[in-house]
């Protein structure tokens, strides 16, 4: 009986010893998990498919604002009130006359310019003086019936020029005390070398411009000299000749002898003494129809 308590004693004690052993173990597993789960925090982020539904229900101008900040709220708020104050008009009209108001200022602009520019020319022109009464006001009946005639004459010669501006011009020189031919005359060769009419090829060199508009008959086309020009030759009219050179990077279309061409903004030179003309990518170079006749 002895020998069974003892052994049963001894067992009693090492089961536990075990025990023990176990329940520690236990604990320190338990410890390490909760310091695992405290430690490592889990963090959620939104998908990609998330995030664009989400740009764009904010962005979206049916968007409410439940679920924004404060802050999106105020930038939300901002914005609209912006795109509310850009469209809405002055007048708060819905037919408004801004635009109209506009054009009214621009227009009494540009007159307060025109006369304030005209005002300093009236100091070396005294005709330009807008203040100054109209010429034609200053005439006889007779004078001014003539002064008309002779417009209406000169403008059917001289495309571009209205019979209006032509008698106001005749009118300043008769008032001034000249014969009325001689005024006649005198606006005539000005008005025909004036920019954007078609000079005769004779007066060319008497022009004080680098570009000038003539028209003429192909009468010579020459070999050229040179692999950058693509033609050369003389035009031809009632007043005389002039060469011409068609330079090949200018693009322009080429020309026959006996054809009747008129050339837009064709460039002046000198060599010798002698004036000539050039097309380059400015010109304009025009067959007339009836260069076949």
């Amino acid at each position: 009986m002895s020998g069974k308590n003892v052994h049963s004693g001894k067992f009693s004690e090492e089961q536990g010893a075990k025990t023990v052993d176990l329940d520690v173990q236990a604990d320190v597993v338990e410890t390490e998990f909760e310091a695992d789960v405290v430690t490592d925090t889990f963090e959620g982020r939104p998908s990609v498919r998330q995030e664009i539904q989400a740009k764009v229900d904010t962005n979206h101008p049916d968007a409410q604002t439940t679920g924004l900040t404060l802050e999106a709220e105020e930038r939300l708020a901002a914005r609209e009130a912006e795109i509310r104050r850009t469209h809405q008009r002055y007048d708060r009209g819905q037919e408004s006359d801004r635009e109209a108001r506009t054009r009214r200022v621009a227009q009494r602009g540009s007159a307060e310019r025109r006369d304030a520019f005209a005002k300093r020319a009236g100091s070396v022109n005294p005709w330009a003086d807008p203040d100054r009464e109209d010429p034609r006001a200053q005439l006889e009946r007779a004078q001014l019936g003539e002064v008309n005639r002779e417009a209406a004459r000169v403008a059917g010669e001289l495309p571009g020029w209205s019979r209006a501006a032509i008698s106001r011009l005749v009118a300043q020189r008769v008032v001034e005390g000249v014969d009325m031919m001689e005024a006649v005359l005198t606006i005539f060769e000005v008005l025909s070398k004036a920019p954007g009419q078609v000079i005769p090829i004779g007066v060319v060199g008497e022009v004080d411009r680098s570009a000038v508009d003539i028209e003429g008959e192909v009468v010579t086309l020459w070999e050229p000299s040179h692999s950058a020009i693509a033609q050369v030759g003389l035009l031809e009219d009632e007043t005389g000749t002039v060469k011409f050179t068609v330079w090949r990077k200018s693009s322009q279309p080429k020309v026959r002898e006996g054809e009747c061409v008129r050339i837009r903004s064709v460039a002046k030179s000198w060599y010798q003494g002698q004036v000539s003309v050039a097309l380059t990518g400015r010109s304009q170079l025009t067959v007339l129809e009836d260069s076949d006749e």
